[in-house]
């Protein structure tokens, strides 16, 4: 583990700044895995922070939505990212009533921009509930306070 903290640290410090790292206005994208199987991203860019909206499904009987500030550190081609944002999660199986959470999510993560305007991000979304509903209106058992973590990759492009 220290091994590979020290190459990704080296290799932070070694990428040189990219062209896709100017002052942006928009990013579009497709994501696999972390808040679904599948999703569409929105970003919206400003400076080294942005407003990321994922809107996915895990199985096409669900809508999955999240909203995620996220942060850029530094501006080489390969940076580190952070974020911190809410994800909904609305159920509709087809033997009980809807079901629905709402979820902390931070993505922490890294992020390669190519010199071409695409990026492909990396990261592990820590998720902690903090709201749920049920399919089953009798299950009153707690919700489980632990942080699970979701790994995630996102290919995004720069609307021009």
């Amino acid at each position: 583990m220290r091994r590979l903290l020290t190459a990704l640290v080296g290799l932070l410090l070694m990428a040189q700044p990219a062209e896709a790292q100017r002052r942006e206005t928009a990013r579009l994208g497709i994501s696999v895995g972390g808040v679904s199987t599948i999703g569409v991203i929105v970003e919206y860019l400003d400076g080294q922070g942005s407003i990321e909206l994922n809107v996915g499904t895990w199985s096409f009987r669900d809508l999955s939505v999240s909203v995620v500030r996220r942060h850029y550190l530094g501006v080489a081609r390969v940076r580190p990212t952070v974020g911190l944002g809410l994800w909904g999660v609305l159920a509709f199986p087809s033997d009980g009533r809807p079901s629905a959470a709402l979820v902390v999510r931070a993505p922490i993560g890294v992020e390669w921009s190519t010199w071409d305007a695409h990026a492909l991000t990396l990261d592990v979304n820590v998720n902690q509930g903090i709201w749920i509903r049920r399919s089953d209106p009798d299950d009153d058992n707690p919700m489980s306070r632990r942080l699970i973590p979701l790994p995630g990759a996102a290919w995004r492009w720069r609307s021009r």
